[in-house]
């Protein structure tokens, strides 16, 4: 599974043109009511140190809705893991955002630029603040609370989701654009095996400065963008499950990142399988592994935000 995953990253970061045309992507403006989809830009205009116009090069969210009838007013904003090289939209996205619908939630599924495309950080790091603005700017639109937003991310996306937590900005009042107004800080946090010493000395395993060829700016990256190093008391609430035996990114980076919220004081849940391949998402039939998301599940009921607002 590692050296698969590794290979495909090498594979992406390399692409020719002809094959980044033929790598799906979301794109913006697509429209399925009947589905309950929608797929919008999260700039009006060109994104921020945009380089094309391509739909790698438009940051997006696709909004999935809850059946009518079952919406809590909950929202959960999901970032696809994929090594910051693709996106696996259907196991770390669709699959993950049916879940939660099923429950209530308001799923936004985000698009955010890959470093295979050219977009290091801080790129997809704007990306992932902007969706989580947008969300909360258009939460009576999307029948939402804009203090019952739950960001979930796994492997890269969790490095991401992560990110985004630890470093959110506040919103600027003065804004001339309304989202901008509005905090990027998520009330809640899941993540799922998440890549979390992406940025950082650990050379042995998959390695963001390594993979991109950004080893002469790797020391200010990894001030920069390891979430571990930015965690403070004002951190949400995180869930997070690792697997003993992952071999592409080891437990110990989430072990790391627990005792940082535990030293902080942030209240948080860690569980560690026994077994378990990286890039399980919801589980792959293992008995143990497949009970996480009804330990999830429990830690959102606990959390008050598996019913309507207001409710136990």
């Amino acid at each position: 599974m590692k050296n698969l995953f590794a290979f495909l990253l090498a594979l992406l970061a390399a692409a020719t043109p002809a094959l980044a045309q033929t790598t799906s992507c979301a794109v913006p403006g697509t429209n399925n009511d009947f589905l309950g989809i929608q797929t919008v830009r999260l700039w009006p205009g060109p994104a921020p140190q945009a380089t094309g116009t391509t739909c790698f090069d438009i940051p997006a969210i696709t909004i999935m809705s809850p059946r009518q009838g079952t919406a809590n007013g909950s929202a959960i904003v999901i970032f696809p893991g994929g090594g910051y090289g693709m996106l696996a939209g259907d196991l770390e996205g669709r699959e993950v955002a049916d879940w939660f619908t099923a429950r209530g939630f308001t799923a936004f599924i985000v698009s955010y630029r890959l470093s295979s495309h050219g977009y290091i950080m801080p790129v997809p790091l704007l990306d992932a603040r902007r969706a989580i603005q947008t969300v909360r700017a258009r939460a009576a639109d999307y029948h939402i609370s804009p203090d019952r937003i739950v960001i979930i991310g796994f492997s890269a996306g969790g490095h991401l989701a992560a990110l985004a937590s630890t470093e959110p900005v506040p919103g600027d009042p003065d804004a001339e654009d309304d989202i901008s107004r509005f905090s990027s800080r998520p009330d809640y946090v899941v993540l799922g095996y998440p890549w979390l010493g992406a940025i950082g000395p650990d050379m042995d395993h998959l390695n963001y400065c390594k993979q991109y060829k950004l080893m002469d700016q790797c020391a200010q990256l990894t001030r920069d963008y390891s979430p571990d190093l930015h965690v403070t008391k004002d951190t949400p609430p995180t869930f997070i499950y690792h697997t003993f035996d992952d071999q592409t990114v080891p437990v110990e980076q989430s072990l790391r990142y627990y005792d940082a919220l535990v030293k902080a004081g942030v209240q948080s849940e860690l569980h560690v399988f026994a077994h378990g391949e990286h890039g399980s998402g919801l589980g792959k039939g293992d008995p143990a592994l497949d009970e996480w998301p009804a330990l999830l599940e429990n830690w959102l009921r606990a959390k008050g935000l598996m019913g309507t607002k207001n409710s136990d």
